[in-house]
């Protein structure tokens, strides 16, 4: 009976965790002058990311204080996405360009965006 009972009680353990991860298929939207333009469409699942676009390489994804989306269209851009941010539907970005001319080319935003969350 107390191995029933421990079976029941990790699985509800496991059932009631949240991920930390980027999982699921969202819009990507870049803004340009406050206007928002759809771009593509882009499934996370755990440590990679692919577009729609067949043609445009995987990128990977960083976690840490800062979630970093790496080899994105342009292999000089980073995305950077705070990590309170994952849990909503929809995902405020900044875009930085690793050829900067300063020391961390994460202090210097070139573009803003957001991802919206496929249901």
């Amino acid at each position: 009976m107390k191995y029933f009972t421990l079976i029941i009680t990790l699985f509800f353990i496991n059932s009631n965790q949240k991920t930390d991860k980027l999982i699921g298929r969202y819009n990507y939207l870049i803004e340009d002058e406050n206007v928002y333009t759809q771009k593509d469409k882009i499934t996370f699942n755990d440590s990679v990311f692919v577009f729609d676009n067949k043609y445009l390489p995987k990128g990977k994804i960083s976690y840490g204080n800062v979630i970093l989306l790496d080899n994105f269209i342009n292999t000089d851009l980073i995305i950077s996405i705070t990590k309170d941010q994952i849990k909503n539907d929809t995902i405020l970005f900044n875009m930085h360009d690793k050829q900067s001319s300063s020391a961390n080319y994460l202090d210097q935003v070139v573009g803003k965006g957001k991802l919206i969350k496929i249901k």
